[in-house]
């Protein structure tokens, strides 16, 4: 397991588009779909990373707490499931099944669209206002496996209320998420 900081998408870009499975019955799921919302939330996760794991109950929290409100929430996975195979479509709906995920998870077998978010690690997170420009990148709190503080979600939910009341984020206020590294699928 390695230690991997997020990369910190500069403030201001654009959604990149994406049209991806959902893991539970292949539907595609692309960034349109959610133009209704106010808000935005994108999230890498994926099964088998410890940093996930610790996180998993929080993540199901969120999808509870904004389902049909005006957020939008997607997960997406982007591992290198021929090497990680818990990373599996199939695994990943075990997950989503396993605790109750309302949000949309899907799979990015090719990997692009992680490309094209600059994802690094898993949990990683985005928060896109209704423009689609992003606001927030980062934690999910201060919470790690490793010590004893409660997942809170604090951060992560703050930001997404800030964009639900029009409220600017502080861009020095926003650290990092860390995770396992997100992993890429050698080149051929």
């Amino acid at each position: 397991m390695s230690l991997t900081p997020s990369n910190m998408l500069p403030l201001g870009t654009k959604a990149p588009n994406f049209m991806l499975p959902e893991v539970t019955d292949r539907w595609l799921v692309q960034l349109s779909d959610f133009a209704s919302k106010d808000a935005l939330v994108v999230m890498f996760i994926c099964r088998h990373c410890p940093y996930v794991i610790h996180v998993n109950n929080e993540l199901a929290r969120l999808g509870n707490d904004y389902e049909n409100s005006r957020v939008g929430i997607v997960a997406i996975s982007a591992n290198d499931a021929q090497n990680y195979p818990q990373d599996r479509p199939e695994g990943l709906a075990e997950q989503k099944e396993q605790f109750g995920f309302k949000f949309p998870y899907l799979y990015d077998e090719t990997q692009e669209v992680a490309q094209a978010y600059k994802a690094a690690c898993t949990p990683d997170f985005y928060v896109f206002n209704q423009e689609r420009k992003l606001v927030y990148r980062g934690q999910l709190d201060d919470s790690r496996p490793s010590n004893s503080l409660a997942v809170t979600g604090e951060h992560l939910r703050q930001a997404i209320e800030a964009v639900l009341t029009g409220e600017t984020i502080a861009p020095e206020s926003q650290r990092p998420s860390l995770g396992c590294n997100i992993k890429w699928r050698e080149s051929d």
